[in-house]
């Protein structure tokens, strides 16, 4: 597919601004995806592409904190091994599924993650009381990895909002463990998706750019810039997006 040079300048701005927006709020693939398929990528490549651009985000992160020692992991492999597994399985069940049928499956389930992201409940920096031990998280874990493999957006929400109401961790344990799972589930579902030939290649690479600069300066402003303030911005940007592709399809 050809792509003007216009178009991979405004998403890599998009990429930007998604991995700035991820470091404070979270949901960077909620503006990545909606602009990919709005610049009329078919859904099975711009998922492809997406978790290409998202693999270099994540990794950056999770490199930090695992420099800082902030993740365990001896505890978590168990879960590490399922996550990159099943989202693997995800990837590749999705390659498998009509592209008419994901040109409307998409929106549903954007629709779905931006209402998530804007009622989910703030979280504490506080370890409290583990609710499931490490086993019983595991599969848990998994499941967030296939949906990662599937489709993508929300993922470090749902891996976030979990590890903290299940595990009991404090929120910054929680994100440190949240990035290495979510990089765990980009590699599995990378993999599967570079040997199907759908990715773009370039145009990722190019994304992962503006991501990784979006990323870093999101973390060095995050104080200035509430998350309250971010998140409804957000989410509207991702509803207008996702109400146009809905358009599209029923039309």
């Amino acid at each position: 597919m050809h792509l003007g040079p216009e178009t991979y300048a405004l998403l890599t701005l998009t990429a930007f601004v998604a991995g700035f927006i991820d470091a404070i709020a979270g949901g960077g693939g909620l503006l990545t995806v909606p602009a990919m398929l709005w610049a009329g990528i078919p859904p099975i490549a711009t998922l492809a592409t997406n978790k290409l651009q998202g693999t270099f985000s994540s990794g950056t992160a999770c490199f930090n904190f695992s420099r800082k020692k902030m993740i365990d992991w001896r505890t978590y492999w168990p879960t590490i091994v399922a996550i990159l597994l099943l989202s693997a399985l995800g990837a590749f069940i999705v390659q498998s599924i009509k592209a008419q049928v994901l040109n409307l499956i998409v929106p549903v389930l954007l629709i779905l993650i931006a209402a998530y992201v804007l009622l989910s409940p703030r979280m504490s920096d506080e370890d409290a009381h583990q609710r499931l031990s490490v086993g019983g998280y595991t599969p848990i874990g998994g499941a967030i990895g296939f949906y990662d493999g599937f489709f993508g957006p929300g993922t470090g929400s749902f891996f976030a909002t979990s590890l903290v109401a299940l595990r009991g961790m404090g929120l910054i344990r929680a994100t440190a463990h949240t990035k290495a799972f979510n990089f765990t589930s980009n590699i599995g579902s990378l993999i599967v998706f570079a040997l199907g030939g759908h990715m773009m290649v370039l145009l990722g690479l190019c994304m992962a750019c503006g991501s990784m600069i979006g990323a870093y300066a999101g973390a060095h402003t995050a104080m200035r810039f509430g998350a309250k303030v971010i998140r409804p911005l957000l989410v509207t940007i991702s509803l207008a997006l996702t109400a146009k592709l809905l358009w599209n399809a029923l039309s």
